[in-house]
């Protein structure tokens, strides 16, 4: 069973003058990322595949530099798209993030559908691991995206509580997808995997 792993960005700099799929990582998620690319576990992953947004370019370009590889952008990958709103303060965004995950059939303020989301995530993902399916892949994206497609590989309903938490970003779960299996759920991208982690 050949094994991938998920990594959300980590911090961003967030401006609320800037499209937020544009924003790029903060000085502290471009350590974090330094960081994880120092150490030996990522680069058992032979390809980086990168989401089209910028923060995850970003972090997916710091692990590939110390890797040797290129890496592959692919814009299914982006996470779900908020444009009707933009950016929201904080506590409006998590309100509307409930609300997101709660209703997944439905437009929250005019975001794009939970379950659309989904489709999209896990078929992006599916389309790229066949096209090398003995390769380890490594999928540097997003927290929204990344929830729902850990719950569409777990088999389960949509739920928030799948979610990375707080914290910033910057966590990763291992998955396969023959059969779809979570074998380790979130943990900080500063912890190296671990199967006996409940997922």
């Amino acid at each position: 069973m050949i094994r991938h792993c998920y990594i959300t960005h980590p911090q961003v700099a967030i401006d609320p003058l800037i499209p937020v799929p544009r924003w790029g990582l903060s000085p502290i998620g471009q350590a974090r990322m330094t960081a994880l690319a120092a150490q030996d576990w990522p680069h058992r992953f032979a390809r980086i595949v990168a989401s089209d947004e910028t923060k995850a370019i970003e972090g997916a370009t710091i692990l590939a530099e110390v890797a040797g590889v290129a890496v592959e952008v692919h814009k299914g990958l982006h996470e779900n798209d908020r444009s009707a709103t933009g950016f929201l303060p904080p506590r409006e965004f998590e309100a509307t993030a409930d609300q997101f995950f709660a209703h997944p059939e439905r437009s929250i303020r005019g975001w794009e559908r939970a379950i659309d989301a989904q489709a999209r995530i896990l078929g992006a993902v599916t389309a790229i691991i066949a096209e090398k399916p003995e390769v380890p892949t490594l999928f540097v994206g997003h927290g929204g995206v990344g929830t729902l497609l850990k719950c569409a590989l777990k088999g389960i309903a949509i739920t928030r509580a799948e979610d990375q938490g707080p914290g910033g970003g910057g966590q990763h779960f291992g998955f396969a997808l023959s059969p779809k299996n979570v074998f380790y759920g979130w943990q900080p991208i500063e912890q190296p995997p671990g199967a006996d982690h409940d997922p």
